[in-house]
């Protein structure tokens, strides 16, 4: 048995564990509940002499654990499961530990077959998932056939036939007649698998009762009532009749009644007497996660908040105009609004570091190879511009040229490109009006007459 006397623990100005006081009887499952950060590690941690309390005690069997003669025969813990030296195979580890313990060596291979790891007993216990450590810990806290069993969330990461198997494996020891306490947050497997609970939140002791008895203190029990359907008024009259009796009744959103301050065999007394049919009378009883949250919801230290960038997420493009004939896909659409990009130049001011296309001054030379709303050759790319594509700002590609005509058009000094030709011979550039023409296509001088040339005119 387990007993724990005025226990507390401090940790400067922090109280984990103030004043704890409760008895875990051999013979039954105990579940220990409450909040994260309750003082629950702290308290085993404390049975099992790891840490010493600053007041009060706690005996297992009537001794301190230090005390206790050949302390691994006596009682079994899991309190971490990744406590385990990783280079070292699962019977590497045990039999260490049955060596320290003065077990024999039989029982590590024993105690593999118990929680099923006998075919990866060689294998080492840094490969083994979270659930095949849990079994390893297991197996290292029935090493020495305790009485008394600690655990510590022994089904995190099993798989569903696991815990199935914990379950069933926590209540044969205590049919044995020992002694195991077992903390949780699993509801559902507590509600399954517990015959008492200790609850307590924020280092005290919140409750100390059965399971049955704990919901029934921290829940509203009921009667759900079910009348016919298509008749509306016996539901009016069974109403009236439940309420005048004394009974408290609140209509549930499947059309049912909630019944609550009288008991069922009255309820239906009361249906008989006033001539109504019922098609259902029932009780209903909360389950251990709602009343375990109906007693520790004033005692939860961690609660979440709303996120405040819910609704953030990037959008895709928003419909825009049409597309221009002859622009790429994607031209002309605006791009999505994120208000995690504004900057202070979105509001149709040029960027500082942004290059203009080229607009000569007036008076100022052009320089060689510019042109207009074009950007000047060698240098670098303006922000948001594509190599070799449209400049922001700049003329729409296939669309017509300040000062120059249209592309596609035919150039004047330039020989029409042949039917059939490949698109990018036919696609030129075209050039300003007052552009002097291309070297190749201009027109040769006459050479001078030689002196050969004039006697032969002769």
């Amino acid at each position: 048995m387990i007993e724990a006397v005025g226990l507390t623990k401090r940790y400067g100005a922090k109280t984990a564990v103030h004043n704890l006081s409760f008895q875990v009887r051999p013979g039954a499952v105990t579940g220990f509940l409450g909040p994260n950060g309750s003082g629950k590690s702290t308290t085993m941690r404390m049975i099992l002499g790891l840490d010493k309390p600053t007041a009060g005690k706690v005996t297992v069997g009537g001794y301190a654990f230090r005390q206790l003669p050949n302390a691994p025969r006596q009682v079994g813990a899991l309190l971490d499961a990744k406590a385990v030296h990783g280079g070292r195979s699962a019977r590497q580890h045990l039999l260490c530990l049955a060596q320290l313990s003065g077990i024999p060596a039989r029982r590590v291979d024993e105690v593999l077959g118990v929680v099923g790891l006998q075919d990866v007993a060689k294998k080492r216990s840094n490969g083994f998932s979270l659930g095949m450590g849990q079994r390893l810990g297991i197996a290292a806290a029935l090493l020495g056939d305790p009485q008394v069993l600690l655990f510590d969330e022994p089904v995190n990461g099993l798989d569903p036939e696991g815990i199935l198997w914990v379950r069933n494996l926590m209540k044969q020891l205590a049919a044995e007649g020992r002694t195991v306490f077992v903390s949780s947050h699993l509801m559902s497997e507590m509600a399954l698998t517990a015959d008492h609970l200790i609850v307590i939140g924020r280092g005290q002791l919140l409750a100390d009762m059965s399971v049955s008895d704990f919901i029934s203190a921290n829940s509203a029990d009921f009667a759900r009532v079910r009348t016919p359907d298509t008749e509306p008024q016996q539901r009016e009259k069974l109403v009236a009749v439940l309420a005048k009796a004394g009974g408290q009744v609140q209509p549930e959103q499947d059309g049912a009644l909630r019944v609550t301050g009288l008991a069922l065999p009255r309820i239906s007394d009361l249906a008989h007497d006033a001539d109504v049919r019922l098609w259902e009378l029932a009780p209903h009883q909360a389950s251990l996660e709602e009343a375990y949250m109906r007693m520790t919801q004033a005692a939860v230290d961690y609660r979440s908040t709303q996120d405040p960038r819910a609704g953030l997420q990037q959008q895709g493009f928003a419909p825009g105009p049409p597309v221009q004939p002859g622009a790429p896909q994607g031209w002309g659409q605006p791009a999505p609004a994120d208000p995690r990009q504004q900057h202070p130049y979105a509001a149709g001011q040029p960027h500082p570091y942004q290059q203009q296309p080229y607009a000569p001054q007036p008076g100022q030379p052009m320089p060689v190879g510019a042109v207009p709303g074009q950007p000047v050759p060698g240098a670098p790319v303006p922000v948001g511009a594509v190599a070799g594509g449209p400049v922001p700002g700049g003329p729409v590609p296939g669309g017509p040229v300040a000062g120059g005509p249209v592309a596609g058009a035919p150039v004047a000094g330039v020989p029409a490109a042949p039917a059939g030709g490949s698109p990018r011979t036919t696609q030129l550039r075209a050039l300003p009006a007052d552009a002097p023409a291309p070297a190749a296509q201009q027109p040769a001088a006459p050479a001078e007459p030689t002196e050969r040339d004039s006697e032969d005119a002769r």
